[in-house]
């Protein structure tokens, strides 16, 4: 009996130009539009998403990935050498040893499950919620492959339901449309997610990302330290996630802002939820408006938390963005008691720690007042780094104490 060998599957070849794939051997995952053989492989020969092998101008294979000729990152590389082919079994592997990470960082299935390159699967993150799964794609490569990352999902976890949250902005660069759907099963509702002790109720179709922010999870860990029996201003509050654990940590009163109704409908649930309805408020109001009609008022809080969306989304926003975040946090400072707790963060990969913390000390000598940094903030690690690509390297913040000059 003659002994079948499979050949290997074969994927239409993507060549570099000359030099261009010393940062790929370098370990970045990124293959952009200049740096390809156009005239060996014309970008417009393949469909958006489409499987290809990537070759360096010596025709020597650097692995396997996917195309989209309409974006900047015209390619993404998912495995080294030719072996392995793009299919369930890859990502069945990629899921195995995400999710080995995670069970030996938290106790139960609350987390950032898969993130993206720092994972290995560019263009997806996977975020979990007990037995559900919430499922994003950002890619044209990752949209074409849903039916097998949900084949991997069904294998690795057996979850109840499955939600595909396909609504990124950053989706309209690579011209994918934008929607939010079950993949698979019944999502309870509401769907809940743990965190510090406490219970907060989400919506995966409706709310924002994914969801819930397990980025910043370590992070609030650390207020522990700095809330006992203070008062506490919850900036940006989104479901209230810093603000009700600085009063599960013994904060005498919290105060949620945030500009959407159904995000403060959802804090004053999730405070009910948690017995911390007598310590906790949420308000309505945009952020910048809501500091200067205290700072008329001459509040002071203990603890003010600035937990902003980016304000940086691209390079040539820069000085823009770093004068708000530079205005926000003078604004906080305002706000603050003579010896106050300033927790301020972004999320915006494009402005630097260095920035963030050159801001918060010119609105500080502004003001004439003395800034000492405690804590350094980043992600969780359920968003690891990749060394290779600084683009996964996103979260930054400070813990600082604001005094009299």
């Amino acid at each position: 009996m003659t002994e079948h060998i499979q050949e290997p599957v074969e994927y239409p070849a993507l060549y570099l130009k000359r030099g261009e794939d010393a940062r790929l051997r370098a370990g970045h995952l990124w293959v952009f539009a200049n740096e390809v053989d156009v005239a060996r492989s014309p970008l417009s020969s393949f469909e958006p998403g489409e499987v290809c092998a990537i070759l360096d101008a010596r025709d020597k294979p650097i692995g396997i990935g996917y195309v989209n000729p309409h974006s900047l990152i015209c390619a993404r590389l998912l495995a080294r050498g030719l072996e392995h082919p793009l299919d369930a079994s890859l990502l069945t592997h990629r899921l195995n040893v995400a999710l080995a990470l995670r069970e030996r960082l938290h106790p139960e299935p609350y987390y950032r499950l898969l993130y993206g390159e720092s994972d290995g699967v560019p263009g997806l993150t996977l975020d979990r919620y007990g037995d559900v799964i919430v499922a994003q794609a950002t890619t044209a490569g990752i949209e074409r492959l849903k039916p097998r990352v949900e084949t991997a999902v069904r294998k690795v976890l057996s979850p109840r339901a499955m939600i595909w949250k396909n609504d990124a902005g950053i989706r309209t660069m690579e011209q994918l449309p934008s929607y939010a759907d079950i993949a698979f099963g019944e999502v309870p509702a509401p769907l809940l997610v743990r965190e510090g002790g406490l219970e907060f109720a989400l919506d995966p179709i409706g709310g924002q990302k994914t969801g819930w922010f397990y980025d910043q999870r370590g992070n609030r860990d650390a207020l522990a330290a700095f809330v006992k029996g203070a008062r506490v201003l919850d900036m940006f509050s989104y479901l209230g996630a810093w603000g009700l654990r600085a009063a599960a940590m013994g904060a005498t009163q919290v105060t949620c802002v945030d500009a959407s109704a159904p995000a403060v409908a959802m804090i004053a649930d999730n405070a009910r939820r948690n017995g911390l309805a007598d310590r906790v408020r949420a308000e309505r109001a945009e952020a910048f408006e809501y500091l200067k009609a205290l700072r008329e008022q001459r509040e002071h809080y203990d603890v003010v938390i600035l937990d902003p969306p980016a304000f940086v989304k691209r390079k040539k926003d820069f000085k823009e963005g770093a004068l708000a975040y530079r205005r926000l946090n003078e604004l906080a400072m305002q706000v603050l008691g003579k010896d106050g707790i300033l927790v301020t963060c972004s999320c915006s990969y494009h402005m630097s720690r260095e920035a963030l913390l050159h801001g918060v000390q010119q609105g500080a000598r502004h003001l004439e007042r003395n800034v000492q940094v405690l804590t350094s903030l980043q992600q969780a690690s359920d968003h690891p780094v990749h060394p290779a690509i600084p683009e996964t390297d996103y979260l930054k913040g400070f813990i600082c104490r604001v005094l009299p000059a």
